[in-house]
């Protein structure tokens, strides 16, 4: 070997040797903190469900691009619930167990929320749940973050009965939220001195409205109170507009902008009124960013809505406690989320410390034909969540909803 070579060789292994030492010398770099997002990629729910993915996704960037949360990046886990209660509740505990997510943010449906609540519970797990809800629930663990019957179901039916008429008709899909939903409609229609006129129901998916609407077209109800979720809301509107019953209103609990875009123009309903706690139309600087920044980032034909923001929302709470607690350990940010409020596209979303719900507002809708709403109705002010509606007690509420539905709430 000669001389030069040599030398060569004797300064590329000290170069290595120097190196490899500052590799071993230099920390780690620390790993993520995991999300878990459990939603319906596939099945009926999926057009509802995948957006709200999106909405957690958009957050956790905005986080990211800001340095993460306590010098972590944060990273989501999607799965596919695939609108299947046993699915989502088989998940979440994977999630939960082997994927070791800091949070669940999960579920559309309430049978959904209710297969997977006992999962995080056992657990003393954390979970955000972005849907207005029938109530009559609460957590330690779980954080309702859309509308609680007082900020949806109550003031959507007083409305719709001091607007639209007294003679009501109830159509909804045959799960949980539309039956226990519609107790609490009965309520307050008697209350205020209407008539249900019928109360019907058809299966989750279902396709097959001729029957509702043929007894629609004989009963003539002065409103239909409508809990169908899903993609067979698209085949009722256009069961509807076929059957030439444009003049009847239908209030909807479980359509939004992203619903009126699949029923289509062409199948519009000229009378179809929905009541959210949020509808891309507000006006504000802040749903203005929030709607461009949605739009953006996945496509400026791309519409949001109030499950949407509900989501969204719920990781910029999570986010903030995780800083206020100094750890991404469930038990230390459920704590510090009872302290949380934060500005959301539509104003101030501030927990409730005493049931994991938020202040909201109430609005009300009328559908346009080209997808969105205009308010015709608001609440003025942020309603305290009331998962109970006080008229009852707890028990009365848990008795009554075993009784008539045969589970238990």
């Amino acid at each position: 070997m000669n001389s030069r070579y040599a030398i060569m060789v004797t300064v590329a292994l000290a170069l290595a040797a120097t190196l490899g030492a500052f590799l071993l010398l230099r920390p780690n770099p620390a790993p993520p903190i995991r999300i878990g997002v459990l939603h319906s990629l596939s099945g009926t729910m999926a057009a509802n469900e995948r957006p709200l993915v999106d909405a957690v996704r958009l957050a956790v960037e905005e986080i990211n691009a800001t340095g993460g949360l306590l010098g972590r990046r944060v990273e989501i886990v999607v799965a596919d619930g695939q609108s299947d209660d046993g699915v989502f509740a088989a998940k979440a505990e994977r999630l939960i167990v082997s994927d070791k997510v800091s949070a669940l943010f999960a579920c559309w449906t309430s049978a959904c929320r209710k297969a997977v609540k006992p999962v995080v519970e056992k657990h003393r797990h954390l979970m955000f749940y972005p849907l207005q809800y029938e109530g009559l629930e609460q957590s330690p663990v779980i954080y309702y973050t859309g509308s609680a019957p007082n900020q949806q179901i109550i003031p959507g039916t007083r409305w719709a009965l001091d607007t639209l008429g007294k003679k009501v008709y109830l159509l909804g899909s045959d799960y949980i939220f539309p039956r226990t939903a519609n107790l609490i409609i009965r309520d307050v229609v008697q209350a205020n001195h209407g008539t249900v006129l019928a109360e019907r129901y058809r299966p989750l998916g279902d396709a097959d409205f001729g029957a509702i609407i043929a007894e629609i077209r004989a009963l003539k109800p002065d409103v239909v109170l409508n809990t169908v979720n899903g993609d067979s809301n698209t085949h009722f509107f256009r069961a509807l507009h076929e059957a030439d019953l444009g003049t009847i209103p239908v209030m909807s609990f479980s359509v939004a902008e992203g619903g009126l875009r699949a029923i289509g123009p062409t199948a519009f309903h000229p009378n179809h009124y929905a009541v959210w706690s949020y509808f891309q139309s507000l006006p504000g600087e802040a749903n203005r960013h929030f709607v461009a920044a949605f739009q953006q980032r996945y496509g400026a034909d791309r519409v949001t809505n109030d499950p949407i923001v509900a989501a969204y929302v719920g990781v910029r709470l999570w986010a903030q406690a995780v800083r206020d607690a100094g750890t991404d350990a469930p038990e230390q940010v459920n704590r510090a989320l009872l302290q949380q409020s934060t500005a959301a596209p539509s104003g101030i979303a501030a927990v409730d410390r005493d049931t994991r719900h938020l202040w909201k507002q109430a609005y009300i809708g009328k559908a346009r034909a080209d997808g969105q709403f205009d308010v015709v109705w608001s609440s003025g002010e942020s309603l305290r969540p009331v998962p109970f509606p006080d008229y009852r007690s707890q028990l009365e509420w848990q008795q009554l909803v075993t009784e008539r539905l045969g589970t238990k709430s």
